[in-house]
């Protein structure tokens, strides 16, 4: 069976009602990132972190699983699939795909907001949408905190990921600008004889070398096409 890797990014969620701060200039819901979304931000208040993903949470809850979604998940049935995927929401799973890796965390997840626990394998399902700093706590007694890959925090998962990559028979960039480094150099780890695609309204080949078929278009429309190219 031939092996499919799709590589998602926030463009995948979009048409989900989650949004991404990178539509609105580094404003995220009205929050500055460097606000909620880095290490320092949390030193300085952790109640305003803690709110920030709370909310997000919330709102993921409430999203389904969009069409692009199931489409990728529906793939099983032809090809073994592996969804590498920047987002830190679990629409992926929750559409069915079983082989989901998270680069940047997942929301509906915790871990200990001990030092270095941007390295931690230990995680905690989060009950609901709520994380609070006085109650949930870790077995060392530190508050927890989302499992989310802030700005300025390693990416342990990459190397795994490269190892996901280099063997695909099939991979599929959807719904990222590919500007988010370290992982937009993922693209270049595909194997030469891998068939590869690129879907995204701004889809181009000033983002991706041309072993990549450019379909300018979004997560469902270019799912859709690949769906029918791939199984008639």
């Amino acid at each position: 069976m031939k092996k499919l890797v799709v590589f998602s990014g926030a463009g995948m969620s979009a048409e989900s009602g989650i949004s991404t701060f990178r539509d609105s200039n580094g404003l995220w819901e009205n929050y500055d990132i460097q606000d909620v979304a880095t290490p320092e931000a949390w030193a300085k208040d952790p109640e305003l972190v803690q709110r920030f993903y709370n909310e997000r949470r919330k709102n993921i809850l409430d999203a389904q699983p969009n069409e692009a979604h199931d489409i990728i998940a529906s793939l099983e049935q032809h090809f073994d699939v592996h969804v590498i995927t920047q987002n830190i929401d679990d629409l992926h799973e929750r559409a069915g795909s079983h082989h989901v890796f998270h680069l940047h965390g997942n929301i509906r997840l915790a871990k200990s907001s001990a030092p270095n626990a941007q390295y931690s394998t230990e995680f905690y399902p989060i009950q609901g949408s709520e994380l609070y700093l006085e109650k949930d706590k870790c077995p060392a007694g530190y508050p927890l905190r989302p499992h989310v890959v802030w700005f300025g925090e390693a990416v342990p998962a990459y190397e795994q990921a490269i190892s996901i990559i280099q063997e695909a028979d099939l991979f599929i960039v959807i719904g990222s600008t590919l500007s988010v480094y370290p992982v937009a150099g993922l693209i270049h780890e595909i194997p030469t004889s891998c068939q590869a695609f690129y879907i995204d309204p701004q889809a181009s080949y000033q983002r991706v070398p041309h072993q990549y078929e450019c379909l300018k278009m979004n997560a469902t429309d270019g799912m859709q096409q690949l769906y029918t190219q791939f199984i008639t």
